[in-house]
């Protein structure tokens, strides 16, 4: 099974946040190019992700494309990502937290809310937690997960903490696709 590691990113949660998926065993970076804390998510710097929400139809499509990168000599990960376009999007900021001793990221969108959250890595599964400010729609916290499936397919799923009640959020299928673009209005 491939190593993996989530968004984040779908995204994590909210990004759909966000999460992605590796290619068939092989690093888009060298691992020390990064963070030690950041070398988990090695897999998908470089590469871009092409996913499709459960709640997409012919007639309304809903597409994420994510592309994820090296940043700051490597002291950091960018994960741009928009939906349809630009008709929403983000860019996430990832780091290692080295006082937590965990992967913290920072989620900022076109929606005007941002997130702040931490991601975990178990195998070929993640879990994220993040707190969300300035919704509109009331979600306050936003739990993701997501599994790394042998074929490279990257199953994400959210849900959300919205008026004091956990509500489902989204789901969606990712796959790695070098020719989709992230776009913003």
């Amino acid at each position: 099974m491939k190593s993996f590691c989530t968004r984040l990113a779908a995204r994590l949660g909210l990004l759909g946040l966000s999460l992605l998926m590796l290619p068939s065993g092989q690093a888009a970076v060298d691992p020390d190019s990064l963070a030690p804390g950041l070398a988990p998510l090695a897999p998908w710097v470089g590469l871009t992700f092409r996913g499709e929400l459960a709640d997409s139809t012919p007639e309304q499509p809903k597409v994420d494309v994510q592309h994820w990168e090296r940043i700051l000599n490597g002291q950091a990960i960018r994960i741009m990502h928009s939906i349809n376009d630009g008709e929403y999007g983000g860019e996430t900021l990832v780091i290692w937290d080295s006082e937590r001793q965990t992967i913290a990221y920072w989620y900022v969108t076109t929606a005007g809310f941002h997130t702040e959250g931490t991601i975990t890595v178990d195998g070929n599964t993640y879990t994220s937690t993040e707190t969300v400010s300035g919704n509109a729609n009331g979600i306050t916290q936003v739990e993701g997960s997501g599994e790394q499936l042998e074929d490279g397919t990257l199953l994400t799923r959210s849900r959300y903490l919205q008026n004091g009640q956990w509500v489902e959020g989204h789901s969606a299928t990712y796959h790695e696709d070098p020719m989709a673009v992230v776009r913003f209005k």
